[in-house]
């Protein structure tokens, strides 16, 4: 690779492989189609090798194209990173943040990286918890954002994502061909147990506890060690563990949508820039 990789050819070829089409990617960037397809075969010769195949609905990724997708949406999303945090200025003050405690090491460990290299001096103080008790603080003022679960009629506000509850069970042991099925539940009396249990009674399915937690990881470590399944969000099913699916005679507990509730008297830009960090690392982790 004689000539080196520019960043708006490397913008250009995620336009293309997005869209599947050098019309509509030239939208997208803001140049024409003969401009696009220049750029494009630049970064061939760059790369030394077809990165799309045509066809006559559009264009799809050569093998060494996607492999290439990858490292150049790292690149674009770090030079965007710094870009931003060039033009922004720093922002100082406090952040307070409740969350489900499932989201902490997947979701909140990326917002806040990425958050703290750019406003470093901000406080953030973070607090897991149910969601009921979470939306309560936040009204009572505690809590600047809220990330909770609703899983009945929607209230309206931003969605972070869908995450619907399943039933989980170690893919190392057959607990859910027994008979009464043992389950983890929570301790707690709450929307996860009712749906859950009702989820069984409706299939017919007879059941025992055989381990109750307070905790989302007090589920993962019974399901995990083989002792019994559990209720878990989909996105948060541990290593070695599988969902439990309609055709073994389980499936779907609920419709659960992940979403964040804003304090309205929390109108600091700290606050939204959180709010932005915390959106950007749901989306990276659909």
């Amino acid at each position: 690779m004689s000539a080196r990789l520019d960043s708006e050819l490397l913008r250009t070829f995620l336009a293309v492989a997005e869209t599947g089409n050098f019309t509509r990617a030239a939208g997208t960037v803001g140049r024409t189609q003969s401009a696009i397809s220049m750029q494009m075969k630049r970064l061939e010769e760059i790369v030394g090798d077809s990165l799309f195949e045509r066809g006559a609905r559009g264009v799809s990724l050569t093998e060494r194209g996607a492999d290439l997708v990858g490292n150049a949406r790292r690149i674009v999303a770090l030079l965007e990173e710094t870009e931003s945090s060039m033009r922004t200025p720093p922002l100082g003050g406090p952040v307070r943040i409740g969350l489900p405690e499932e989201y902490g090491q997947p979701v909140l460990s990326r917002a806040l990286g990425a958050f703290a290299k750019r406003h470093s001096q901000v406080e953030v103080t973070v607090r897991f918890g149910y969601s009921v008790s979470q939306l309560a603080a936040l009204v009572a003022g505690e809590l600047d954002l809220a990330v909770v679960f609703e899983w009945q009629k929607s209230s309206g506000v931003e969605v972070l994502m869908n995450d619907p509850t399943v039933w989980v069970t170690s893919i190392h042991h057959h607990l859910h061909l027994e008979r009464p099925l043992p389950i983890a539940m929570y301790t707690r009396h709450g929307w996860t147990r009712e749906y859950a249990l009702r989820s069984l009674e409706r299939r017919g399915i007879d059941y025992r506890f055989a381990y109750t937690s307070d905790t989302t990881n007090g589920l993962s470590l019974a399901v995990t060690a083989g002792l019994a399944l559990a209720p878990m969000a989909r996105s948060n099913i541990p290593e070695d563990c599988r969902e439990l699916t309609e055709a073994e005679g389980f499936g779907q507990i609920d419709t659960s949508r992940v979403v964040m509730h804003r304090n309205p008297r929390a109108n600091s830009e700290a606050v939204h820039a959180m709010a932005d960090a915390i959106r950007d690392a749901f989306h990276q982790r659909r």
